[in-house]
C-alpha cells in the first residue's frame, strides 16, 4: 500500500517563502516519478512541477519557474517543494503524487494530473496581499 503525507503548508504574505514536504512509503518501482499538484477553489487541478527520482529531471509550470523548486532526499524517501516569492495566485491546496514513469514521460505525467494512482491528503498554501 502507497501512502504520501504532505507537511509545511501555511499562510504567508506577498513575497515570502514555504517548503512542503512529501514522505512516500511503500512503493518499490524502480522507475518512478513525484509531482506536485494544485487547486484552487472552483479551478482544476494543474500541475506545480514534477521529478523523475532516479534522474532527477525536473519540469515546472510557467507560473512557477524560478520561484520554485523541487528536490529529492532518497535517503529519507521524501520530496520537498521550495516556494519562493509567493503571491496570491499561488493559493491553492496543494498535493503530492507519485506514479512509475520514464525520463522521457515526464512532461506528459506533468498536464495529466488524471493519470497519476497515488495521491496525498493535500496541504493548503494561502498567500494574502
Amino acid at each position: 500500500q502507497v501512502s504520501l503525507v504532505e507537511s509545511g503548508g501555511g499562510s504567508v504574505h506577498t513575497g515570502g517563502s514555504l517548503r512542503l514536504s512529501c514522505v512516500a512509503d511503500g512503493y518499490s518501482y524502480s522507475s518512478t516519478c513525484m509531482g506536485w499538484f494544485r487547486q484552487a477553489p472552483g479551478k482544476e487541478r494543474e500541475g506545480v512541477a514534477v521529478i523523475y527520482l532516479e534522474g532527477g529531471s525536473t519540469y515546472y509550470a510557467d507560473s512557477v519557474e524560478g520561484r520554485f523548486t523541487i528536490s529529492e532526499d532518497n535517503a529519507k524517501n521524501t520530496v520537498h517543494l521550495e516556494m519562493n516569492n509567493l503571491q496570491p495566485e499561488d493559493t491553492a491546496m496543494y498535493y503530492c503524487a507519485t506514479d512509475p514513469c520514464f525520463t522521457s514521460s515526464i512532461a506528459t505525467m506533468f498536464w495529466s494530473p488524471g493519470d497519476w494512482e497515488y495521491w496525498g491528503q493535500g496541504t493548503q498554501v494561502t498567500v494574502s496581499s
